[in-house]
């Protein structure tokens, strides 16, 4: 993925900053934000509320460049939303990002519990050979 921080997007106009492109969350990229323990850290601690990543980066054992690199991937996946306002930098959690992985759980959730009913109606069904 290039590190380019504006999208031409050929025959739609003018080049838009990448924040200003509003993306629906791709399970692929949350399930990979997730699979890092530090990112799901960061996730539990914005659960909380919102804060800062100077805040943020605290109780962790790595550096702050690293946070915002983790942070990085937490927004693409659109788990975590940040904003700047002045010199400090806020992070949040990201509810559709959550509901995205929630509903493609709940979907293979039900699926499987169908199964499985169907499944515990066969084998409660009394043998034919008694």
């Amino acid at each position: 993925m290039p590190a380019c921080n504006i999208t031409n997007r050929p025959g739609r106009g003018r080049a838009r900053p990448h924040y200003m492109l509003k993306k629906k969350p791709n399970v692929d990229r949350i399930f990979h934000a997730l699979g890092d323990a530090t990112r799901r850290a960061i996730v539990e601690k914005l659960s909380e509320g919102p804060i800062s990543v100077s805040r943020l980066a605290e109780p962790l054992d790595i550096t702050l460049a690293a946070v915002v690199q983790h942070l990085q991937v937490l927004e693409e996946s659109g788990l975590v939303r940040t904003e700047k306002i002045g010199r400090v930098r806020t992070c949040r959690i990201e509810p559709a990002g959550l509901s995205a992985a929630a509903q493609w759980i709940g979907e293979r959730r039900s699926r499987w519990e169908r199964r499985l009913d169907r499944l515990g109606d066969l084998l409660a069904e009394p043998d034919e050979d008694d």
